[in-house]
């Protein structure tokens, strides 16, 4: 069933209203805004994931944006579900694991290639996220991993997000 507006040609009531203008600006200005928001959260995600081991802030990443850097972290935690600074974190952590399975490079040396800038911040956002300290993890992964191809063994050894791992630690 229609509903008939006053107007002479039959047209429902929104229909008209929006042809008048009265609700056009109301209706279709917020998702086309929505859809250039997600752009630009898709550009500032790749740009975490291409210049993760460059020293990027929330501040920086949303100039890039041309937004607030409090806009930018609201509307990439709508849109991730975590804040930029988290992704880019896991995002060094898996690199770091990657690292640390080959066994070729020292915990420090890991810490640095990936961007981090204190070994001790490194290590406690590691064992948040993957459940053991980065010298264990780079002990036992090189044998856990060993036979597995590269992409497998990163997709099976992917870190969970927000403090969500348990502790691997053996007693």
């Amino acid at each position: 069933m229609r509903v008939v507006d006053d107007a002479s040609d039959g047209t429902c009531a929104s229909e008209a209203r929006l042809r008048r203008g009265t609700i056009g600006q109301v209706t279709e200005r917020p998702a086309a805004q929505n859809l250039r928001d997600l752009a630009l959260l898709r550009r500032v995600r790749d740009r975490i994931d291409r210049e993760y081991a460059q020293p990027l802030d929330v501040e920086a990443l949303a100039r890039g944006a041309n937004m607030s850097a409090g806009h930018l972290s609201r509307q990439f935690r709508q849109a991730y579900g975590e804040s930029p600074y988290s992704y880019l974190m896991t995002r060094r952590i898996e690199r770091a694991m990657t690292l640390l399975r080959r066994g070729d490079l020292s915990v420090t040396d890991v810490c640095f290639a990936v961007g981090c800038s204190s070994l001790g911040t490194f290590s406690t956002r590691f064992t948040e996220l993957v459940g053991v300290p980065p010298s264990v993890y780079r002990r036992e992964a090189a044998q856990a991993t060993a036979g597995i191809p590269s992409c497998e063994a990163k997709r099976v050894t992917r870190p969970v997000r927000n403090r969500e791992a348990r502790s691997r630690i053996r007693t």
